[in-house]
C-alpha cells in the first residue's frame, strides 16, 4: 500500500503521530533534507525504518528532539554538551551523548554502541512530533548510496510503498549536514564539520570555560 502524501499542518502531524504509534514509518521535512522517523518505542519500527532506507545496521540513527530538555532523557548531558546545546539548539548541531543506563533504547538504534546523537531540528513539524511521541529516531529520506531528497513527491516515488505517510512540507533548502561533537569524553571532539564552523564551537566552548582541544591539533589521552 502507497503511502498518503499531505501538505504539512496540524492535521498532518496529528496523523503522523497517530500512525508512528502504530508502528509506521513516515516522511517529514525537516530543516535540511526530507527524513523518515519511527517511534523510539517501538523496536520494530526502528527495524523496519532501516529496511526501507536499506540502511546497514551497524550505522546508527540520530534522534531529533522536541528540545533539549529531551537530550537528558537519553543521554548523559555535561557541561560542554549543555553550553553547545543552548547556543545552537535549534539549529544544525548534533550531539553524541553517552546513553543513560535508564533509558533503554533499542540497540539498534546506536548500533549497538552506548551512545546516542541527537539533534533539535531548526524546523516546527519534527519538533511538534517529538514534543508529543518523544525523541523520533530520524534518517534522510532516501535509499543508502543514493541523493538526499528534497521534494515530498520524490520521496513517494521512490520510498512511497514502504511509508505510512509522507508529510509534504514544500522543498527544503537543503544545505551542509549537521556539525556532529562528541561529548562522551571530558574533552569534547568535532567528528564531523557541517553547518556550524569549527570557529563556532571552539568559541562557545572557549567562553563558557570549558577545557577542550578542538583546532589545537592536540588529542588528549584518553
Amino acid at each position: 500500500m502507497t503511502a498518503r502524501l499531505v501538505p504539512d499542518g496540524p492535521d498532518a502531524q496529528a496523523e503522523a503521530i497517530a500512525l508512528l504509534r502504530a508502528g509506521g514509518i513516515v516522511a517529514l521535512p525537516t530543516d535540511t533534507v526530507y527524513g523518515i522517523a519511527a517511534d523510539i518505542a517501538l523496536p520494530d519500527a526502528i527495524e523496519r525504518l532501516f529496511a526501507a532506507k536499506q540502511r546497514p545496521p551497524e550505522k546508527a540513527v540520530a534522534v531529533l528532539l522536541s528540545d533539549a530538555r529531551q537530550a537528558a532523557r537519553l543521554g548523559e548531558v555535561s557541561p560542554a554538551a549543555a553550553v553547545l546545546a543552548e547556543r545552537f539548539w535549534p539549529g544544525g548541531l548534533t550531539l553524541v551523548l553517552p546513553v543513560r543506563p535508564e533509558a533503554s533504547l533499542p540497540r539498534v538504534l546506536a548500533a549497538g554502541a552506548p551512545t546516542i546523537g541527537v539533534r533539535v531540528p531548526d524546523h516546527p513539524t519534527p519538533r511538534a512530533i517529538a514534543a508529543a511521541l518523544g525523541p523520533l529516531p530520524t534518517t534522510s529520506a532516501n535509499r543508502s548510496g543514493e541523493p538526499d531528497a528534497r521534494d515530498a513527491h520524490e520521496i513517494h516515488e521512490r520510498l512511497g510503498e514502504s511509508l505510512a505517510l509522507v508529510i509534504d512540507g514544500g522543498p527544503v533548502r537543503g544545505g551542509p549536514s549537521s556539525t556532529v561533537v562528541d561529548c562522551t569524553l571530558e574533552w569534547p571532539s568535532i567528528l564531523r564539520e557541517g553547518a556550524i564552523p569549527t570557529a563556532d564551537i571552539v568559541a562557545a566552548l572557549t567562553g563558557a570555560g570549558i577545557t577542550h582541544a578542538i583546532g589545537t591539533g592536540f588529542e588528549p589521552e584518553e
